[in-house]
């Protein structure tokens, strides 16, 4: 009974200091330029996937962690996988129990494809940005009119906006997509 919810403990830990390093950031003032950036709705856009990839997470980790607790002692819900593990195994010999541990590792395994999907997407979101942001950066050149000084610095505008959306979008999805895994 000493590591009772220790999953869930876990995730709320790692949780807490990913916040609290986030937190951090946002004093120093280091995700300014992000918050400050061109179609920062982007970035927002795969912080909320971020979200609910993460609440997902954790209802998973909580549905887990009760099954674990209720294998351990011997006791579940009879609908649950784990009762029914545990039913399946009263009657079977060792063969048979191990088979059907393997099979219930699979399953409780299997609960986490959907949480690492959402984790891809954030990966790919963050690409989709980069290449928005080129889009933004290389629409603004015209080779024709560089030649004019006055044309220069508006070039260098748009180019420097969609750089920052490009590489913003990337930071977000990577730092987040990292996030979720460790989760």
């Amino acid at each position: 009974m000493l590591y009772r919810y220790l999953l869930f403990i876990r995730f709320v830990l790692i949780n807490i200091v990913a916040s609290a390093i986030l937190a951090a950031g946002y004093i120093q003032g280091w995700l300014d330029a992000i918050l400050a950036a061109h179609l920062v709705e982007l970035s927002a856009a795969i912080f909320l996937v971020f979200l609910y990839g993460l609440a997902l997470c954790g209802v998973k980790i909580w549905r887990h962690s009760v099954e674990l607790n209720d294998l351990a002692a011997g006791i579940s819900d009879p609908r649950s996988r784990v009762g029914r593990y545990l039913n399946h195994a009263r009657g079977a010999n060792a063969e048979g129990r191990a088979i059907q541990i393997d099979v219930l590792r699979l399953k409780l395994t299997d609960r986490i494809v959907g949480v690492r999907h959402i984790a891809n997407s954030l990966i790919f979101l963050g690409l989709i940005g980069t290449v928005v942001g080129f889009i933004i950066a290389l629409s603004g050149v015209d080779p024709a009119a560089a030649s004019q000084v006055e044309n220069v610095s508006a070039m260098v505008s748009t180019l420097i906006n969609g750089m920052s959306v490009a590489l913003n979008t990337t930071l977000v999805g990577t730092v987040l997509y990292i996030w979720l895994n460790v989760c």
